[in-house]
């Protein structure tokens, strides 16, 4: 196989050196990437071993649990560690390292029962060998994710943990149990520890590695790291001893997986096409016409190479308006004829027809996404295309073709950009005039946090499957930077339905509780809703067993390939 190690100090010095150095390293840096997939492709297929490749576009910094914040960790912790419970496609809570638990009529205790034929991977922190997973490994993991010396941003996952003092009340009265004590009672805390943040890993590798457990990690999961070089290759090696089976054979099927980090998608995507890697999940500006019709469907090039899967996706695209009470109200977005004017100014199904090629669902009910089983395609609340409304709702606010809207400034990343240009041309249809600013990521998410932008394009992403995760951005308690209320909306009605929720043990009521929220809402129009994410992956056709789900994580336990190891 192509040595990576000989390489990489030379594409680094390539890479970092001078403007033009940096342009002359990243062309040379993707020709050795390539050449490196090409070659290893090859070798797997003459050694027989069933490896994954799949390329990784944002990066990989750290391979410890607890700083598993987006979707590029997730993705790769996933296959490194388990929590107590995990998400099966439909998003219900099933067991994981936990095989059974209860909960306290109160919604104060839960206590798990674990499973006993558990391990560690095989680390130099066990000496070479492997040690078995006991509740109070989850003690540790728990703890070291509450302790602000680990400055993990998944602290607040377990905030709802009940303490005694400094001390907080996670138990294992024996090897096999574990009880965790709430301070209060949280409906969706079940499905928060089926995020990677709650994912147990050994006190040893923690004593061992340091602040290097980010590239040595230690976990239970069907795989485990056999090599990484930062920013060029990540591979994974089969767990032999991972406690899940299939129809009575020992998961996970693949021998491998393999992952790229080329920043250009372009590049990715061509890379795909040619064979070398296995599956690219979603759609982007710069290759989607190429390979999907205006209706989201594979072009008929594609459709004897590739599989697609698509499905729901708890994300919701939106536009952020900033309420705060204490803004001037000179400003013509502190008016809610204005802010609705914005919402029924612009064509959603056109929106997503021409610039996402079909995928998605028009934003045209709440901030609560399509996949969650609240949300209700037929709500009578929301907004519908209807640009005469949107000029008698500026009327009626006052302006006029003599007293014009002042212009309104909308802030986006470049990935939106498009988006964003077509809001733009459909508001100023009705009398609404928008500049468009585009900044990094990074600034938008510093300025968005304190309060520093009138108008901008957000996104959010279920992080648990439960609507409180979406309406937890309203509650004014969360204002940023405090919080995700961004828009630092308030309405005492909302609050108090807030609270109260916490304590709806009926599933039902709890669901019409949020409703009740996410019409209030958007009666006040703090957003804008774009549209639902879908979910959509495409798949060389050899690859048997990927599936989908509505928080788009990925899960290679039961994943195989047709022309290596084990047939249908």
């Amino acid at each position: 196989m192509f040595n990576l190690t000989k390489y990489s100090k030379t594409y680094k010095g390539l890479f970092f050196n001078t403007r033009t150095k940096r342009n002359i390293g990243f062309i040379l840096g993707v020709a050795i990437i390539s050449f490196v997939i090409s070659s290893c492709k090859n070798h797997d297929s003459e050694s027989g071993k069933s490896v994954f490749s799949y390329n990784e576009s944002s990066g990989i910094i750290s391979l410890d649990p607890a700083f598993s914040r987006d979707q590029a960790h997730i993705w790769v912790c996933n296959q490194l560690y388990n929590s107590l419970v995990k998400l099966d496609d439909s998003l219900n809570v099933i067991p994981s390292i936990a095989k059974s638990w209860k909960i306290s009529a109160d919604g104060l205790e839960y206590r798990f029962t674990l499973r006993n034929d558990v391990y560690f991977h095989n680390d130099s922190c066990f000496d070479g060998n492997s040690r078995k997973v006991i509740a109070n490994d989850f003690v540790y993991s728990f703890i070291r994710l509450l302790d602000s010396k680990t400055a993990s941003p998944g602290t607040w996952v377990l905030s709802n943990v009940k303490k005694n003092g400094d001390n907080y009340l996670i138990s294992s009265p024996n090897d096999s149990t574990l009880v965790i004590q709430l301070s209060e009672p949280f409906p969706p805390f079940l499905g928060i520890l089926s995020m990677k943040y709650c994912s147990v890993i050994p006190h040893e590798a923690i004593e061992l590695y340091g602040v290097d457990f980010r590239k040595h990690p230690v976990g239970t999961g069907p795989f485990k790291m056999q090599n990484w070089i930062e920013n060029i290759k990540l591979v994974l090696r089969k767990n032999p001893d991972y406690f899940e089976f299939e129809r009575g054979y020992r998961l996970p099927y693949l021998d491998g997986v393999s992952i790229s980090f080329l920043i250009d998608k372009m590049t990715a995507f061509m890379e795909f096409v040619k064979g070398n890697f296995d599956f690219i999940s979603g759609i982007d500006p710069s290759y989607k016409d190429e390979l999907l019709t205006r209706s989201g469907e594979l072009k008929p090039k594609f459709t004897n190479r590739f599989n697609m899967i698509e499905g729901p996706y708890l994300n919701t695209e939106y536009l952020a308006i900033f309420v705060d009470s204490s803004q001037t109200t000179t400003n013509p977005l502190s008016n809610k004829s204005v802010r609705k004017a914005i919402n029924y100014g612009f064509n959603r199904k056109k929106m997503i027809h021409y610039l996402r090629n079909g995928i998605g669902t028009p934003g045209n009910q709440g901030i609560i996404p399509a996949g969650m089983p609240s949300f209700d395609s037929k709500a009578d609340y929301g907004y519908e295309y209807d640009p005469e409304k949107s000029k008698q709702l500026l009327k009626n606010a006052g302006y006029s073709s003599s007293n014009p809207v002042p212009e309104i400034i909308l802030t986006t990343t470049p990935d939106y950009l498009d988006l964003c240009k077509f809001v733009q041309s459909q508001l100023k249809d009705v009398g609404l005039v928008i500049n468009i600013q585009v900044s990094p990521s990074a600034t938008v998410r510093e300025l968005k946090a304190h309060g520093k932008l009138e108008f901008f394009r957000a996104s959010w992403i279920a992080d648990y499957p439960d609507e409180e995760n979406y309406l937890s951005m309203f509650y004014s308690p969360n204002f940023a930077p405090n919080g995700p209320n961004y828009t630092h909306f308030y309405n005492k009605i909302i609050d108090d339905l807030y609270l109260s929720s916490f304590n709806i043990v009926d599933k039902n009521s709890r669901m019409a509780n949020y409703r009740a929220m996410d019409s209030l809402i958007m009666e006040e129009a703090s957003v804008a809703i774009l549209y639902y994410d879908q979910a959509t992956r495409f798949m060389q056709k050899n690859i048997v067993g990927m599936t989908i789900n509505p928080v788009n994580n990925l899960n290679l336990e039961t994943v195989r390939k047709t022309d290596i190891g084990i047939s249908n």
